[in-house]
Formats: C-alpha cells, sequence, structure tokens
C-alpha cells in the first residue's frame, strides 16, 4: 500500500500501476521530506516530479504545502493512476484550512519535456524555474540518459534549489552536469538519494 505521510492528505491512500513502477517506501519518502524541510524546500515552492509512477513523491510534496506540482509519467496506464491520485489528494483541501496546490500531469517522455519546458522557459524567463526537482527513474533506465535528463534540467532549477535521484544501490553516481553540484548522499538498503544543487557555471 501506498500512502500520503503528512500534510493536509496525510494518511490518504494511493492507487499504484499493477506493472512497471517502483513505489518509493514510506521510510524513503519520510527521509527525503524530513531533508527538504531542514532546508526550507517544501512550503509554497515548485516542484517537479520526473518518472513520476504514481505521482506520490510529487503528491506528498502538495500534501505538506507546495504551491505546484508536476507530474510527468510518459507511460499511459501510469499517467492515468497519477491522475486519479492528484484529484485524491485534491479533494483532500477542501476539508483542509491550507489553499489547495495546482498539480498538473504531463503525459511525455521526460527529455521531451525538459526540452519543451526550456524552450518556454527561455521565452518567459521570469518565474519559470523549479525549486524542487525529484527524479526516480526505472533502475534499469540507462545512466547515459540520466546524464542527458540532468543537463538538460540544470538551467531549469532555481537559485537555492534541490535535485533529487534516487537509484539502486548498485548504481553509480550520476553524471552530475555543469551547473550541479552533488552536496550529499544517503543510502537506505537497496536505495540511494544523491542531492544536488544548483551553481553558477
Amino acid at each position: 500500500m501506498t500512502r500520503i505521510i503528512a500534510g493536509a492528505a496525510g494518511s490518504l491512500r494511493l492507487d499504484v500501476p499493477k506493472a512497471g513502477t517502483r513505489p518509493t517506501s514510506d521510510r524513503v519518502r519520510e527521509a527525503i521530506f524530513s531533508t527538504l524541510g531542514s532546508w526550507d524546500l517544501i512550503e509554497g515552492t515548485r516542484v517537479l516530479d520526473l518518472y513520476a509512477g504514481s505521482g506520490a513523491l510529487g503528491l506528498e510534496a502538495a500534501s505538506r504545502g507546495a504551491s505546484s506540482v508536476t507530474l510527468v509519467e510518459k507511460h499511459p496506464p501510469a499517467a492515468d493512476v497519477a491522475r486519479r491520485n492528484a484529484r485524491t489528494v485534491q479533494k483532500a483541501f477542501a476539508k483542509a484550512t491550507a489553499e489547495a496546490p495546482e498539480i498538473d500531469v504531463v503525459r511525455q517522455s521526460v527529455q521531451a519535456f525538459l526540452a519543451a519546458y526550456a524552450e518556454l522557459d527561455s521565452a518567459q524567463p521570469s518565474g519559470r524555474s523549479w525549486d524542487v526537482v525529484m527524479l526516480d527513474p526505472p533502475y534499469d533506465l540507462a545512466e547515459s540518459e540520466l546524464a542527458e535528463n540532468l543537463v538538460a534540467l540544470a538551467p531549469l532549477v532555481a537559485e537555492g534549489g534541490a535535485v533529487l535521484v534516487e537509484r539502486s544501490s548498485r548504481s553509480p553516481e550520476p553524471r552530475w552536469p555543469g551547473g550541479l553540484e552533488p552536496i550529499r548522499e544517503k543510502r537506505y538498503g537497496e536505495t540511494v538519494l544523491w542531492w544536488a544543487e544548483p551553481v553558477a557555471e
């Protein structure tokens, strides 16, 4: 079972795609949001959840006070599940005092989304950067493809923001591009969390 851990939608159950995704455990999600909370990167932030699957990571951020969340998932069944889960989380705000966040689900490959967003960002640069970006790709995703994602992502992360990559503990450290500097590595059994922050090139 996957559920929202805390916030306005705390304890709500989320649907999970029948195949093709690997939900992040409650223990690892709690560690992620404990880190983001210590960096003051939850309340009012713009969050991008890449390889979103059920949307659990991004929707946890929405429940805890993010102002907007975008879930990117290319597989149609998983994207449909993410949309249902997004509606479930938004309904929870009807009973809460907090303002409901904006939640968008985009059915597109990560690289195509980042390329399209970069064009939009260059046309309207003001206020379009992401504060928090989380990538939880399939463990079998090629390291070269992840590296391409990070190259495309680096210019889109806001100053003072953070990038999280969740991988198998058997995977090598991501190949960080110029513009992103690794700042933390934490291991939880079979899972490793890599954190980076934007830096001026």
